[in-house]
This record gives C-alpha cells, sequence and structure tokens, in this order.
C-alpha cells in the first residue's frame, strides 16, 4: 500500500478518533452541568453506545495504518532509537498504546455496566491529554533534533 494511502486513512481516522474524544471533553461536560442527571445519562449511553460499533474500526485503521507507515520508516524497527525522529516517534507509539489500554478499559467498564460518571470523565480527560502530546509530536517529529 502506498504511503500516501496510509497517512490519508491514518489522518482521518485519527480525525474521527480525536474530534469524538475533543467532542465529549469539551462539549459534553459544558453542558452536563445544565442538563438533568437522568437526561445526561441517557446521552452518554447514546454516545457510549453508538462509539462502541464504530470506534473499534476506527482505532483498527488507525493503528494498522501507523505502524504501516513507522516499517516505511523503519523496516525492521531495529535503529529507531538512534535519531531524534525514531526517539520521537517511539514516544508517540508508546503514548498512542496507552489510549488503546484506556479504550479498552472503557469498553470493559461499559460492557459490564461499571462505566461511572467520573470514570467516564477521567478516562475521556485522560485520553485528551494523550491526544494533545501525540498530536504535538506528530506534527514535529519531522523537525524537533537533538
Amino acid at each position: 500500500m502506498s504511503y500516501a494511502l496510509l497517512i490519508t486513512i491514518h489522518l482521518f481516522a485519527a480525525i474521527m478518533f480525536i474530534g469524538v474524544v475533543f467532542f465529549e471533553v469539551i462539549f459534553l461536560e459544558s453542558i452536563r452541568k445544565k442538563l438533568p442527571t437522568n437526561m445526561m445519562a441517557l446521552v452518554q449511553e447514546g454516545i457510549t453506545t453508538k462509539a462502541r460499533k464504530i470506534m473499534p474500526f476506527v482505532l483498527a485503521f488507525l493503528f494498522l495504518t501507523g505502524l504501516a507507515m513507522a516499517h516505511h520508516h523503519f523496516p525492521h524497527f531495529s535503529g529507531m532509537m538512534d535519531a531524534s525522529f525514531g526517539q520521537l516517534l517511539s514516544l508517540k507509539m508508546v503514548i498512542a498504546f496507552s489510549v488503546l489500554g484506556h479504550f479498552f478499559t472503557a469498553m470493559y467498564l461499559a460492557r459490564n455496566k461499571k462505566m461511572t460518571c467520573s470514570r467516564f470523565k477521567f478516562i475521556h480527560l485522560s485520553v485528551f491529554c494523550h491526544q494533545i502530546i501525540i498530536v504535538f509530536l506528530a506534527k514535529n517529529m519531522f523537525y524537533i533534533s537533538w
């Protein structure tokens, strides 16, 4: 698969994933205070139900294309740590896998009816912070060197 196609799919998947988390953290939290608790629970359940259907596919595309692009730069992943680009890419990948861990945790909690409002907020805020770092690294790892 061409690198241009990989990066295009990767960017669209990232936009979808980051967009959902951005909406939940920035917009959803601001309306939480204005809606009755039972109505907010219904809104949160509706979003979670839809997210459970599409986000696994979005994350699969995001991770598979990301790994394929990393493989393009480092065919055997050897020598990644020799240059600042490889170090920053490795850091970005570690943070991305942390996001994946958050996602699996959220899916487990939701599936087992253990997702509380405070857990929902914490996981989404944590993923949001991770995403800010990932976007910073993605946009700057080609330019930062030491």
